[in-house]
């Protein structure tokens, strides 16, 4: 069966593509981004998506491109922020190694300032960072096997942290 090696998943701006890039090459394997994957397909961005058909059309397309990466990519696989509220792709991902890569509010705001292009942060994105997370942090913790905590540690730093969390050896 084809599968990633390894899973990342977490909140919006928590380094899961930088992160993901560096596990990718110390295990000398190939990195995707479901993001990524939904740009590329789609032709716009996902804050396009987002305005132009609404969050349960981003949401549809973000399950059929996770899914879709879910069966094909033996690399390392990041997801995006909400990946994770669907139900069918929670179950998915039991059959995976998923690490949680999580933060902490302040660290958000140095890491983001939460003023980039976030369509879920648009309005007082303090609180709504804070209630996405209240809403989300429960099933980022549901379909991980590991939790690596980010906040004050390097990209380096926490790649090493997946790493040993899953007791994988570099390439």
């Amino acid at each position: 069966m084809t599968a990633p090696r390894v899973v990342l998943v977490g909140p919006m701006g928590v380094g899961k593509s930088t992160v993901g890039a560096l596990v990718a090459e110390r295990l000398g394997c190939v990195y995707r981004d479901t993001d990524d994957d939904i740009v590329a397909a789609q032709g716009r961005t996902i804050a396009d998506i987002f305005v132009d058909e609404g969050e349960p059309a981003f949401r549809a397309i973000e399950k059929q491109a996770v899914h879709k990466a879910l069966a094909e990519h033996e690399g390392v696989l990041a997801l995006g922020g909400g990946a994770i509220l669907d139900e069918d792709t929670r179950t998915l991902l039991a059959a995976h190694q998923v690490v949680y890569l999580s933060m902490d509010v302040e660290e958000a705001v140095k890491r983001t300032g939460l003023n980039t292009a976030r369509p879920l942060l648009a309005v007082n994105p303090r609180r709504q960072w804070r209630e996405l997370m209240d809403a989300r942090r429960h099933l980022y913790t549901e379909v991980a096997g590991a939790v690596v905590a980010t906040d004050g540690r390097t990209p380096e730093e926490v790649a090493q942290a997946v790493l040993d969390a899953l007791e994988l050896k570099e390439a």
